[in-house]
């Protein structure tokens, strides 16, 4: 990725330098949310949601931080002893995990990193801040999914984290979903970039979904959502972890 397509990394690397740091995220529809501070990103253990505290605690053997941006999961799981790899597609978010002593972590997306990896086989594969997302839709999900059954052990697990889009009362994004609907898209499914400054990434899609949609997904993938973890305030931000584990064969 040319750096100045890199909006996240360069606010990770101004924070992580004491600079100002914010986030703006332009969806396609015109809506704009910015986002203050990238704290979330470097935050410890201490100052994780508690329902990401009780997800964590399913992680164990090799592990993989997928989106992993300033490290806070890697290098807690590198803290805990773990064999943990962290992969992100920024190269600033890199350089940062690396700064802050992360021993494993590569510039490379999820699609990349799950096609070339080989025989490597993880045993939990980490998909915290929304990062079900990556995805990006129903029918790339499913590909990578079973792209990811292959390069995990048996009893391996996915922590995916995503959020309920219709767990709003904002009618701009009800009129989101309808948009999408009408072009064939799902209705949690988003089109957007991140601007920081004078930097903006490329449009992407990325993708919220509900529980009932997610255990959609995962059929015939060779996984299934065994159990809900859900952030407090559920009701209104939507903000779930889905605990994912392989199903047994008959």
């Amino acid at each position: 990725m040319d750096t100045i397509k890199d909006a996240q990394g360069h606010g990770l690397l101004d924070f992580y330098n004491g600079r100002p740091s914010f986030e703006v995220f332009e969806r396609d529809d015109g809506f704009v949310n910015a986002v203050y501070g990238a704290r979330q990103y470097f935050s410890p253990y201490r100052d994780w949601a508690p329902h990401e505290r009780k997800a964590i605690r399913y992680a164990r053997g090799r592990c993989l931080d997928v989106g992993c941006a300033a490290g806070r999961v890697l290098l807690y799981l590198q803290e805990k002893g773990m064999r943990a790899t962290g992969i992100d597609y920024s190269p600033l978010a890199v350089k940062v995990c690396r700064l802050r002593g992360a021993r494993d972590v590569r510039q490379i997306s999820l699609e990349r990193f799950a096609m070339r990896e080989g025989k490597a086989r993880y045993d939990t594969v980490v998909m915290f801040g929304n990062n079900f997302g990556i995805f990006g839709g129903a029918l790339k999900a499913k590909r990578l999914l079973k792209r990811l059954y292959l390069l995990t052990s048996p009893s391996a697990t996915i922590l995916a984290e995503s959020r309920d889009p219709y767990k709003t009362d904002n009618a701009v994004h009800f009129a989101y979903h309808r948009r999408n609907i009408r072009r064939g898209r799902m209705p949690g499914q988003l089109r957007e970039r991140i601007r920081f400054m004078q930097y903006s990434t490329d449009w992407f899609d990325y993708l919220f979904v509900s529980r009932d949609e997610m255990i959609s997904i995962l059929e015939g993938t060779g996984w299934h959502a065994s159990r809900f973890l859900y952030a407090d305030g559920y009701g209104k931000n939507g903000e779930y972890i889905a605990i994912i584990t392989k199903r047994k064969k008959a």
